[in-house]
């Protein structure tokens, strides 16, 4: 996985926009709020929502800390590409989509779900 790829599969999915916070973090966000995040200059350390039980799973991993500011909402902090599979990076980018999708209003998960 790249940022161009992780771009790609954030783009690829219902209502995804982007956006640059905070001066260099590029932001994937489905109804205005953020499932992804990464840093626009190298090294690209990607953040992204998990369950709870996967979020203290995987802080225990060599190279994944809880996200800062963020942990408390079970959000973890990838430091390296090479730490998660290309089947992993699919797997938790596509759940956090859906984690924070469906904490949106009913109203807004519809419009969402009737983007092709």
């Amino acid at each position: 996985m790249n940022i161009e790829a992780l771009r790609e599969l954030c783009l690829g999915l219902p209502g995804v926009t982007e956006d640059i916070k905070w001066g260099a973090d590029l932001c994937f966000l489905v109804g205005e709020k953020m499932f992804c995040v990464t840093s626009i200059d190298p090294p690209h350390a990607v953040s992204f929502k998990v369950t709870d039980e996967q979020f203290d799973e995987m802080v225990v991993r060599q190279g994944i800390i809880p996200a800062p500011y963020m942990a408390r909402n079970k959000w973890v902090n990838v430091q390296e590409w090479n730490i998660l599979t290309e089947a992993e990076w699919e797997t938790y980018v596509k759940q956090s989509y859906s984690l924070v999708k469906a904490k949106l209003p009913k109203k807004v998960q519809k419009e969402i779900d009737t983007i092709v």
